[in-house]
């Protein structure tokens, strides 16, 4: 997520913070990207309602750029 605006980092750390509000689905932030784990489905419906949320009416505008990797098993529990 590249909020084309000087103040980007609340936007992005509001989108992340909303990903973690959703059962079932590892959310792994660095430096450079956060990555998504789960049910392919729930992945997209997730991301779909956020990037929406994300895009009302007033928001800055946004670039999302993605990378889906199905199957790639997610980090063991105990380094999340």
């Amino acid at each position: 997520m590249y909020p084309l605006t000087g103040d980007y980092r609340p936007p992005i750390q509001a989108f992340i913070d909303r990903l973690n509000t959703h059962p079932g689905l590892i959310v792994k932030t660095n430096a450079l990207a956060t990555q998504v784990w789960g049910p392919l489905e729930q992945v997209m419906a997730v991301l779909t309602e956020e990037i929406a949320r994300a895009a009302m009416p007033g928001a800055p505008q946004l670039v999302f750029v993605m990378k889906v990797l199905p199957g790639l098993a997610p980090p063991s529990s105990d380094s999340r």
